[in-house]
């Protein structure tokens, strides 16, 4: 599902002549609840005269955005690769990038499941399809119904990495096009599992699982196997209005609004 949301700043401090278009592009990670938070922060802050425009389609759409000019900030939930960072320079755009806060990927499973843990060898088994149903673990009886992220999407090559060793996902897989619908198909699925993001994991209808011994809350980002960075990117000679975001992204105002959402702030780890 497409993420588009238009956001219009009330007050003034930015030296701009005119109304200005801020367009960001990419992670829904980020862009379907905390960017959009940011974006209020930085209107409520004072700043007049922009026009946001927040498009969260998955954060490989935002360097082509970038390459192209339609984004003037990328959203990330992973690192930009070499050939995307070198296809940005052959179109002239020589991207910067801002770590601006960590994130966890809990596994989320129906809240009717009696499983409360799961070991990282046993998730690894499930998302790559050698175990099948819930039974083999402990469960209730059941085929496993396991929801991913689509292709375009950070979160979908991060969750290989991080807990499948590279390998590939299962044909039979459900992929989303964001966090809160696999929570959603999950809340519904009695034999669902799936991943989401720390500011996703509440939904209702489903639970976080301890994985190894380690809860998924922020106090544990630093001893959770599934932690990582999330970035924008912008151009090194960014527009005005992007140049005063990002600052305020990376203020104590912005990074206070990270840690609201459910993200926790670089500062915290």
């Amino acid at each position: 599902m497409k993420t588009f949301i238009t956001l219009f700043t009330a007050a003034a401090t930015l030296s701009v002549a005119s109304a200005q278009t801020l367009s960001i592009k990419g992670s829904d990670t980020l862009g379907a609840k905390l960017v959009p938070q940011l974006a209020e922060g930085f209107k409520a802050a004072g700043n007049k005269g922009v026009k946001f425009e927040i498009a969260a389609e998955g954060s490989t759409t935002a360097f082509p955005a970038l390459a192209n000019g339609t984004a003037q900030i990328g959203m990330s939930s992973r690192k930009v690769k070499d050939d995307e960072r070198t296809f940005c320079k052959t179109k002239g755009v020589f991207i910067k990038e801002h770590g601006i806060c960590y994130d966890m990927l809990t596994v989320i499973v129906n809240k009717n499941s009696p499983l409360a843990k799961l070991s990282k060898a046993e998730v690894a088994k499930i998302f790559t399809g050698q175990i099948k149903d819930w039974s083999e673990i402990g469960g209730a009886p059941g085929k496993i119904s396991v929801y991913t992220r689509n292709t375009s999407s950070g979160t979908y090559k991060d969750w290989q990495k991080l807990a499948m060793g590279g390998r590939d996902y299962p044909s039979s897989s459900l992929k989303m096009a964001g966090n809160e619908q696999i929570a959603q198909e999950v809340a519904k699925n009695k034999n669902g599992i799936g991943y989401v993001g720390l500011a996703y994991s509440k939904t209702t209808g489903t639970k976080t699982l301890v994985i190894d011994g380690v809860e998924p809350i922020a106090a544990n980002a630093k001893k959770y196997t599934y932690a990582r960075l999330c970035y924008l990117y912008a151009p090194d000679k960014p527009s005005a209005e992007a140049d005063a975001f990002m600052k305020y992204v990376e203020s104590s105002a912005g990074q206070d609004i990270v840690r609201k959402v459910g993200f926790i702030p670089v500062a915290d780890l």
